[in-house]
């Protein structure tokens, strides 16, 4: 093997590792962002009923819209399939979102959400979302997006109404990456 093209095998693993921990950082940064910046809390399992155990705590019910949208230079569909639920405090409840890649290659796509009104986000926790982690899909490639949540009790009694926003941002890096292991920027079939 040629000194160039030995050169060549270690810059693709050198690459395929840097994406590999740029990949592994996003979810702490994630959560850094989400808490400390946003102040937004990100909960890992359910959580704990705060004084819902009278019988007008149980009863409160709240309407949950769902929204989602890409940026312009992600060649995606992606939607709520469910545009409104209405929830019981302290529940646990899953939403789906749909997402499609239109375009003709493998494509990385990152999920920013936001709760209004501000003053319900802190109240608002996502135990399993598609959010927490970059997302790959392949060309032409559907798939349905669960994301987990509870509200908790404690949410202000003014509000009657949350709505569940996600952006998707096209993730130029590991895009890139995935396009370099690939061996092209081609369409990078998934299993039927």
């Amino acid at each position: 093997m040629s000194a160039s093209r030995t050169f060549g095998v270690w810059k693709m693993v050198g690459v395929a590792v840097a994406a590999f921990g740029f990949a592994f950082s996003l979810v702490p940064l994630y959560r850094i962002a989400c808490e400390k910046v946003f102040g937004v809390r990100l909960e890992q399992g359910p959580v704990a009923a705060k004084g819902a155990t009278a019988a007008g705590d149980d009863a409160r019910w709240v309407t949950v819209q769902f929204d989602g949208g890409v940026n312009s230079k992600l060649p995606w569909k992606f939607a709520p399939e469910q545009r409104t639920m209405r929830v019981q405090l302290g529940r646990q409840y899953e939403a789906l979102y749909f997402a499609r890649n239109t375009a003709d290659r493998a494509i990385v796509g990152s999920a920013v959400p936001s709760v209004a009104p501000a003053r319900a986000s802190g109240y608002f926790n996502k135990t399993e979302c598609f959010c927490f982690t970059a997302q790959t899909l392949a060309a032409g490639e559907s798939r349905d997006m669960p994301v987990r949540f509870i509200i908790d009790p404690a949410l202000p009694a003014g509000v009657k109404t949350l709505t569940l926003s996600y952006t998707f941002y096209k993730n130029d890096a590991q895009t890139a990456a995935l396009a370099a292991t690939t061996g092209h920027a081609g369409a990078v079939r998934s299993a039927p």
